[in-house]
Formats: structure tokens, C-alpha cells, sequence
């Protein structure tokens, strides 16, 4: 069959590979097999990672700390190395360092001959990954790092390789065997690796009082940081865009007042704006709910919520969802001391993405 391309136009047959080409199969390999057979495979791969980890904590010890002490004592970086998928876990644990409290960064081995080795300074620590410890493209480094008396940590699955005995500390992350039954695809010893990384980015963490706030300074653009960033006062409607009415306002104005600021609530308050109340779209479904209260005459004062849950404009915009969440309320009223300043409600807190 030929394909048009145009008027009167022809293109000629794509030429096939004869299927005795032995780089080509006529059909994929498949090896058929039932559910039960996919999900025991999945389940052998999970519990052999899971065992290289149990194995791999009681070989925690003083080198770890040595390594730990290392970092903390250096006044530059910790640059992380490595091929292949040790070089993937490498700019894990380097982005998992940099987001809690350790500056640090990724250079591939291979670009560093050729000009990267330059963004290492006399002041950093390289920390290189390779479970076979043979990596050409990391030893061939090594030495112009020494050069320079740039302390070198190494994670390996080979305590005798050549890059195990040229670092200052070598950590171990070998494991009993690899979750691919071919024993070929890094699994088990990436898992191990990259464990291990964690664990050195948590005591790092936790030697340095590394705090949430701080946390959140590096992650300004995530939930977590405007949780943990966002005022009250950042978010909160102010002057004339909060609802109130005075104590003595008759339920028409209250109802009136609510409408037009479109907040769900409005706050009575007295004539220094003291606040004495809270008055919302539940206190109204209660009233006409109740048979005794008519509405045309009985005060405000008797109908509102007379101890309402409040908030200070300095507070944390994530501790005002935490209250709301747990009161099971719609908003807030902001105040300093007890004079109403601003509002603040659930529909705010997710416009600023807090929740």
C-alpha cells in the first residue's frame, strides 16, 4: 500500500529488515504468566531490598560518624559523584543534602575531566559513589583531588577497591545479592546507597538544629513552605473588607453586612473595635431553627457566638488551617489584643495554596 502526500504525489514502501536479522525480533519477548506470578515477583524484589537495609544498619558505625564529622567541619560544599545509576542516587542524596541544611551539589565524573572539576574547591568534601569501586571516570579524578587536600568520602559495595583504600572514609553498602534475578540491574545496592544517604542527610540535620522553619526557607514554592512561611497578615482581608457591625446592629444589618463582605460571618464589636462576638451563616441556621427566637426582635448580642475562635496577624497561615480543621469552622477573625483587625477564612487559606 501507498501513501498519498499531496496531489498525484507517491512515496515509496519503507523497505523492511528481513526477519533474519539477528539485531531484530519479528515480536518482542514475552514470557506469559498469571497475576499471582507478577505480584510473588514483586514481592521477592520489595523483601530483598528490604533485607539489604536490615543488613546494612548494624554496619553503621564510626566510620559514619567520621564522615558525618567530615561535613560538618568543612567550610564549602559536599559534592556528590558518579556513573551510571550510582550517579542518579548521587544527585538524590546532593538534592536531599541541599533541602536540609548541608550545601551540596552534583558533578559528573566524566565532565569533571573536562573542565567541571573546576566547581570543586580546596574547601569542599567529595563524596563518590560506586559499588564496584572500580569506576574509571571517578578514579581517574581522585588523584588531582588529593592534590588539593579535598577530603574524600566513598560509598562501595568493594571494601578493598582501589577507590575504597584511596578515601579518607570509606562507607559500606554492600548487600547479599540484587533483587534482579539475573543479578545484573542495580536494585538492592541502590536501595542500600541511597538509604544510607538519607541517613547521613538526617544527622546532618539533627547535628546542625536544622529546624521546619528552615526547612521551609528552602522550599518556599511547596505546601510545606507556605505552610511554614505564610503569615496571617499576608492573607488576611484588613480594613474595610472585614465584616463588622456593632452590638447593638439589628439582625437585618448583620445580614446585610455578611452579604456584602461575602465572608460567611461577620464580627460585632464595640465602638474601639473591641471584639465581643462573632456572628456567621450557623449562628443564622441555629436562630431560625429555634421556634422561641424571633428574629424581628431579639438582639444580636443574644444570637451571636460569644467566645469565638480567634487568631493573631503574626501566626503562621498553616496554624489557622490546623484551627480550622479541628473546630470544624469556616474562618477566623484576626485581632491583636482584643481589637479586631482582620478575617480570615478556609477559601483564603486555599487560594494561598496553605492547603
Amino acid at each position: 500500500m501507498q501513501a498519498a502526500h499531496g496531489s498525484g504525489s507517491r512515496s515509496r514502501p519503507i523497505p523492511s529488515r528481513p526477519p533474519t536479522d539477528p539485531h531484530v525480533s519479528a515480536k518482542p519477548h514475552v514470557q506469559v504468566t498469571d497475576d499471582a506470578a507478577l505480584i510473588a515477583s514483586a514481592r521477592r524484589v520489595i523483601l530483598t531490598e528490604a533485607g539489604a537495609l536490615h543488613a546494612l544498619a548494624p554496619r553503621v558505625d564510626a566510620t559514619f560518624a567520621a564522615a558525618c564529622r567530615i561535613i560538618l567541619g568543612a567550610r564549602g560544599r559536599v559534592v556528590l559523584s558518579g556513573m551510571g545509576k550510582s550517579g542518579h542516587i548521587a544527585r538524590k542524596i546532593a538534592a536531599t543534602l541541599a533541602s536540609t541544611g548541608t550545601p551540596a551539589f552534583f558533578v559528573h565524573p566524566g565532565e569533571a575531566s573536562h573542565g567541571d572539576l573546576g566547581m570543586i574547591t580546596a574547601s569542599d568534601v567529595v563524596l563518590a559513589l560506586s559499588y564496584s569501586g572500580e569506576t574509571e571516570e571517578l578514579l581517574t579524578i581522585m588523584p588531582l583531588l588529593q592534590r588539593q587536600g579535598i577530603p574524600l568520602l566513598a560509598m562501595t559495595g568493594k571494601p578493598h577497591s582501589t577507590l575504597a583504600r584511596q578515601a579518607n572514609v570509606h562507607m559500606d553498602v554492600s548487600v547479599p545479592s540484587e533483587a534482579c534475578p539475573l543479578g545484573l540491574a542495580p536494585t538492592a545496592s541502590t536501595t542500600a546507597a541511597l538509604a544510607l544517604g538519607d541517613a547521613l542527610a538526617i544527622a546532618l540535620l539533627e547535628a546542625r538544629g536544622f529546624t521546619a522553619e528552615d526547612f521551609a526557607y528552602s522550599h518556599p514554592a511547596g505546601s510545606l513552605g507556605r505552610r511554614l512561611l505564610l503569615r496571617i497578615e499576608d492573607v488576611m482581608h484588613r480594613d474595610a473588607a472585614v465584616p463588622a457591625v456593632r452590638a447593638e446592629a439589628s439582625l437585618n444589618e448583620a445580614l446585610t453586612e455578611m452579604s456584602r463582605k461575602g465572608l460567611g460571618m461577620t464580627a460585632v464589636i464595640d465602638e474601639q473595635r473591641r471584639l465581643l462576638g462573632v456572628f456567621t451563616d450557623g449562628d443564622l441556621r441555629r436562630a431560625l431553627d429555634n421556634r422561641d427566637v424571633d428574629l424581628r426582635s431579639t438582639p444580636l448580642a443574644q444570637l451571636m457566638t460569644h467566645s469565638p475562635r480567634t487568631i493573631a496577624p503574626q501566626r503562621l497561615a498553616g496554624e489557622a488551617a490546623q484551627l480550622m480543621e479541628t473546630h470544624k469552622i469556616q474562618g477566623l477573625l484576626v485581632v491583636e489584643g482584643e481589637r479586631l483587625v482582620g478575617a480570615v477564612t478556609f477559601l483564603d487559606l486555599l487560594r494561598a495554596k496553605v492547603v
